[in-house]
């Protein structure tokens, strides 16, 4: 199995400060296939845990020890994203969110490990819907 990575799992597995903290952690734990994220998550990830080096540390470890890939944005991606930041402009959609949407449309990858169930159940990719967890 094939997943993308989104902020909050992500912040929530380390900071044990976060509400979803317990069920991230285990969904973790049980999860055996290969995670996949962007930049800009990682990025947003590394905001949200500013508190603390140790916690980016922490986050970075993630990347370094290959428990998720990260997927550069290319020209051709950066110009998907602007689309449908447009495209899901009521909701907003974040930068963050598109390159993930991107990276389902290059990849068909259409399992997110998120816990933005509102907005990853309007995104679509043509008619198809995303499989969100935990």
């Amino acid at each position: 199995m094939k997943a993308m990575l989104d902020t909050g799992p992500w912040v929530a597995l380390i900071d044990r400060s976060e509400t979803k903290h317990l069920e991230c952690v285990n969904w973790f734990k049980a999860y055996t296939g290969s995670l996949y994220s962007t930049e800009a998550v990682l990025t947003e990830v590394l905001y949200l845990l500013n508190f603390s080096i140790k916690a980016q540390v922490a986050a970075l470890d993630f990347v370094s020890k290959s428990a998720v890939e990260i997927v550069p944005s290319n020209t051709e991606s950066l110009t998907v994203c602007q689309n449908l930041m447009e495209k899901y402009a009521d909701l907003p959609m974040d930068f963050a969110d598109a390159t993930l949407i991107a990276l389902a449309q290059e990849t068909g990858i259409r399992d997110v490990v998120t816990l933005d169930k509102k907005d990853f159940s309007v995104y679509r990719v043509g008619r198809e819907i995303f499989r969100i967890s935990p």
